[in-house]
């Protein structure tokens, strides 16, 4: 079992705690188009944008984008890999759900047959 301390979130959890906002997943959403200025991304939101840059902060915690300063604009790009991770993660989660609900269906299956 996984050592559960408080003290240091790991990337899969800071990733998920990420993705858990419906801002900053609208944000993921518009950077799979490419790369983007923070105020570019702040525009479509009814908040302010110091409010704004901290959804980037958490987004860039979790490992899910990077930002570069380029002259006066702060330039966003999603991570991949760290999306490839977290999906990875559901996925093996995923197949072994699934194949208990395979060897359950058949055991149901075999007890409608008798």
């Amino acid at each position: 079992m996984a050592n559960l301390s408080a003290s240091t979130p790991n990337p899969i959890d800071l990733g998920f705690h990420a993705l858990a906002d419906a801002t900053r997943r609208a944000v993921i959403a518009r950077l799979h188009e490419g790369e983007a200025a923070a105020t570019e991304l702040a525009e479509p939101f009814d908040m302010a944008l110091p409010t704004f840059l901290k959804h980037l902060k958490v987004l860039e915690a979790g490992g899910l984008i990077t930002t570069r300063k380029e002259g006066r604009k702060r330039m966003c790009r999603l991570e991949r890999e760290q999306l490839a991770r977290l999906s990875g993660w559901i996925h093996e989660y995923e197949t072994g759900w699934r194949n208990r609900l395979d060897r359950m269906g058949a055991l149901f299956e075999e007890g409608n047959d008798k």
